[in-house]
């Protein structure tokens, strides 16, 4: 049985990405972000056509506002500065300055596989499941996932001012996609 490592990372183009929303009195001053990690790394070991492990990093730090819906004015420039500064002091970045997913088990399904595993977040370790859909697009696979992670399952304190009239809500939605070109 043939074994494989395949490698992926934002330099080939995948994108590791963060969607908030924003809840409260208040909520329509708030802006809905993207936020994408501009530095992680995703090892997926095959054997044979069998995936057997999936790991992915990610550095916090990394962190870049790419967008902003809804607010009272556009997010431009300066505002996204102070979000990523915002963002970084929520996940304690200095401390806390990875986040990282290990699968214990990986179940194939009709779209993909389902990776059952660990995410460590703000130095908080719990169990989490990710469905994968996996995609022949002829000369190279396409995955992408989409997952919901409650802030506070991991000791992050969702941001929130003028007393919570505007807050993040606690379950932000987590994105990957990536290529990987076949051989």
């Amino acid at each position: 049985m043939t074994t494989e490592t395949w490698t992926l990372d934002a330099t080939d183009g995948g994108q590791l990405a963060v969607r908030t929303d924003v809840a409260g009195k208040a909520s329509k001053m708030g802006h809905r972000l993207t936020i994408a990690m501009t530095s992680w790394t995703a090892s997926v070991e095959w054997s044979g056509d069998t995936p057997t492990a999936v790991t992915l990093t990610a550095e916090v730090s990394s962190l870049e506002v790419v967008h902003g819906e809804g607010g009272l004015t556009p997010l431009i420039g300066p505002e996204k500065i102070v979000v990523k500064a915002n963002a970084l002091k929520s996940f304690d970045a200095d401390r806390f300055p990875s986040i990282r997913f290990r699968s214990a088990e990986i179940t194939a399904v009709d779209a993909g596989f389902q990776l059952a595993g660990t995410a460590e977040i703000h130095g908080v370790s719990r169990e989490i499941t990710v469905d994968v859909n996996v995609t022949d697009l002829g000369d190279r696979w396409h995955i992408g996932s989409e997952t919901t992670v409650r802030q506070s399952d991991y000791k992050i304190t969702p941001y929130s001012q003028m007393f919570g009239a505007m807050k993040v809500v606690d379950d932000v939605t987590v994105t990957f996609d990536a290529d990987y070109r076949k051989s």
